[in-house]
């Protein structure tokens, strides 16, 4: 059965749909193209790098959820700082046998811990590769959903010990795009940097 038409990720869109303050969309056939569908898109350069799955301001569940459905073989974890929105994606882990969630913040995770860290509109993107990049161990990658990039993000990639990004297009979507951006060597020492700095003093 195709991953988009999963009976579980239907179930996940009517919960999702159903509570308020975790998605802006209310129609159900765009709420399928946006949480799911789009999600999957990550799915060929997940393929390219192996071990855990880690899914960092999952909110609702996007791309975490999906990307669950898509790699039943693989540990998902899906962070999350708020915790209404935790106990939302919690209860999923009965419909997900490789699903956890974990309530806390990204600058407070292990790093080096998963071979691939997804984000998709968690912040602008030298913050959020500041914040999924240090958990990635070296042979793994961050995979931010990004929208129009305004700054060549070489220089950060490089001080969190990843390699140069890579950009690839999201298919329908004429301005967004999948940054890809490899981790090379450990997490330097000092990163990642305490809570809210990240926001407050970005490295570009």
């Amino acid at each position: 059965m195709p991953t988009d038409l999963d009976p579980r990720l239907e179930r996940w869109l009517d919960a999702l749909l159903d509570t308020p303050g975790l998605t802006a969309i209310h129609e159900r056939e765009q709420a399928r193209r946006e949480h799911v569908l789009d999600s999957l898109q990550a799915v060929p350069l997940v393929e390219r790098f192996e071990g855990p799955i880690a899914d960092v301001g999952s909110g609702g569940g996007a791309p975490g959820i999906p990307l669950a459905a898509a790699f039943p073989e693989r540990a998902v974890t899906l962070i999350e700082s708020q915790a209404r929105k935790c106990r939302f994606l919690e209860s999923f882990t009965r419909e997900f046998p490789n699903l956890s969630v974990v309530c806390g913040r990204a600058e407070e995770q292990e790093v080096d811990a998963f071979g691939v860290v997804v984000a998709k509109a968690l912040a602008p993107p030298p913050v959020a590769l500041e914040w999924c990049l240090p958990l990635v161990r070296p042979g793994g990658a961050a995979i931010l959903f990004v929208g129009a990039l305004e700054r060549d993000l070489s220089g950060v990639a490089n001080r969190l010990g990843g390699g140069v990004p890579e950009s690839h297009s999201v298919a329908g979507a004429r301005n967004r795009r999948l940054l890809v951006v490899s981790k090379l060597e450990p997490t330097p020492q000092g990163f990642p940097r305490r809570p809210g700095m990240a926001r407050k003093r970005p490295l570009v």
